[in-house]
């Protein structure tokens, strides 16, 4: 069992890898033999989870890319393979949140693009390349590929004034069984992972708001919002052979928020 999990020669690409539940992937990938490379648009941010990642493993490195740019994510991975050889894994991570404070009937279109732009064309621009080299090593009998998505729980649940994220969430989970199920031939799974209520820059505001937390956490049975290190061990599992027969799911990880 130990040896299934170890990922050791396999490479990972983690968007959005510079913080939060993409440096709490990161992390563990890193800490169980996988090369990872992150991509983020801070170059800034990129170098502080460097140098976090490297306390676990001297194969890593980072590339600034801004998933929702299709050239930029094509570099991304060009230089990813030039680096490493290969790559097995990607985590498209990266997105941003909608804020919460916009009622539909005043949301812009701008607006409305924008969220798409990073949260569901940044999962294709960043997934596109990477599958195509998947694609040609099961050519020459190297067929493995691990393909993960992080959506929300937003995707299931009516979002009020943040429909625009919702809908984004939502169409990254049809995508993901999609592709699971056109590219099982080659050995490619593909999952999606749904946060819930998770400690990262992104809920900070909502934390701090009393009347928020009053109102959530008694949801949560575990009470306590989730930590970036709670989505290590679905990583590696992920990752790992473990999971070969485990895929087009959508993996909740909330602490027990839908269900209670």
């Amino acid at each position: 069992m130990t040896k299934m999990f170890d990922l050791s020669g396999r490479v990972a690409v983690v968007t959005g890898g510079n913080g939060g539940i993409g440096l709490g992937i990161a992390e563990a990938l890193v800490a169980h033999g996988c090369a990872v490379s992150i991509w983020g648009r801070n170059a800034e941010k990129n170098t502080a989870a460097l140098a976090r990642l490297r306390k676990l493993g001297d194969k890593v490195q980072a590339q600034v890319c801004d998933v929702s740019d299709r050239d930029a994510a094509i570099a991304a991975t060009d230089a990813t393979l030039n680096a490493f050889g290969r790559i097995d894994g990607c985590f498209a991570n990266a997105g941003i949140g909608g804020g919460g404070r916009t009622a539909f009937a005043d949301r812009t279109a701008d607006d409305w693009r924008r969220m798409f732009a990073v949260n569901l064309d940044g999962v294709f621009h960043a997934f596109q390349p990477v599958v195509r080299h998947m694609i040609a090593r099961a050519g020459q009998g190297d067929g493995f590929g691990r393909l993960v998505a992080t959506s929300s729980m937003a995707s299931l649940f009516g979002t009020a004034r943040n429909e625009h994220y919702a809908a984004s969430k939502a169409a990254i989970n049809s995508l993901i069984q999609a592709l699971a199920v056109e590219h099982a031939r080659f050995g490619i799974t593909a999952n999606a992972i749904l946060p819930g209520w998770i400690d990262t820059e992104m809920t900070g505001g909502l934390q701090a708001n009393d009347r928020f937390m009053a109102n959530v956490m008694p949801r949560i049975p575990v009470r306590r919002f989730g930590t970036p290190e709670d989505f290590a061990g679905i990583a590696v599992y992920l990752m790992s052979r473990a999971s070969a027969y485990h895929t087009a799911d959508t993996i909740v990880i909330d602490g027990g928020y839908s269900v209670f």
